[in-house]
């Protein structure tokens, strides 16, 4: 296995023991994809350079876990890359915000996957400032973790955590601060949303289908940059290819 994906699992193992760790987790999980030599060329980092009509979509794998990051321009969304202007454009707005709340509409996983939302992050900088919508989606899980544990292997794992805890609080401030930046000083404002799922069935997630043309009309392609435990990839959706297989 890749270092890089041995550290993704690392993070993900440590989130299973720390719930309230899933935003940094998102944001180290997010960088190790595009950090990846396959994933960073031009083509498929063209986010960076706000292109109108192309979106991202960033997923990342790992045991039970499932991650799944949107990073798209504001026209694509509500048409605009400001703050609204008017009630048309705020209901505009409204409309978007509670469409992104449902993540069912905007992805179809396959049911024997048994994937469950366990929450989500809505967030945008159509003002140049950060705006975030936070949802906690409550599901009961059969999680077995051994607590027997001597005083030595608590400290040592207590101490680990809390390096990854700063590291981690470092990336996602990082992350949060180049978003932030780049919607206050290059006036494109852009939307960024993050879905957490957990998989009972992990094996049978073997694509996900996508609904983000016919919600989002002036979206014209998407990069799919995909990390699982098996493989690597990257591809390209159109209005007529919106599955991405893992």
């Amino acid at each position: 296995m890749l270092p890089k994906a041995n550290a993704l699992r690392a993070i993900l193992m440590f989130k299973r023991n720390h719930p309230m760790f899933i935003q940094r987790k998102l944001a180290l999980s997010i960088g190790l994809i595009l950090s990846m030599p396959a994933l960073a060329n031009e083509e498929f980092r063209q986010h960076e350079a706000h292109v109108h009509g192309h979106v991202e979509f960033n997923i990342a794998q790992d045991g039970q876990d499932l991650l799944i990051e949107i990073t798209a321009p504001g026209a694509d969304v509500v048409g605009f890359e400001h703050a609204p202007q008017n009630d048309e454009q705020q209901q505009r707005l409204n409309k978007v915000l509670e469409q992104f709340s449902h993540a069912d509409g905007i992805f179809q996983l396959p049911a024997p996957a048994k994937c469950h939302l366990e929450e989500s992050r809505i967030a945008h900088t159509l003002n140049g400032e950060h705006h975030d919508h936070d949802h906690d989606h409550d599901h009961d899980h059969d999680h077995d973790h051994d607590h027997d544990h001597d005083h030595d292997h608590d400290h040592h794992e207590k101490h680990n955590d809390k390096h990854q805890d700063k590291d981690a609080q470092h990336a996602h401030h990082d992350h949060k601060k180049d978003v932030h930046d780049e919607g206050e000083h290059s006036g494109h404002g852009e939307f960024t949303v993050q879905y957490q799922y957990h998989c009972d069935n992990m094996p049978q997630l073997q694509y996900l289908d996508t609904q983000w043309f016919n919600l989002f009309p002036n979206t014209q392609t998407i990069s799919a940059n995909v990390l699982t435990d098996k493989a690597q990839s990257a591809s390209e959706l159109k209005t007529n290819s919106t599955r991405i297989t893992f």
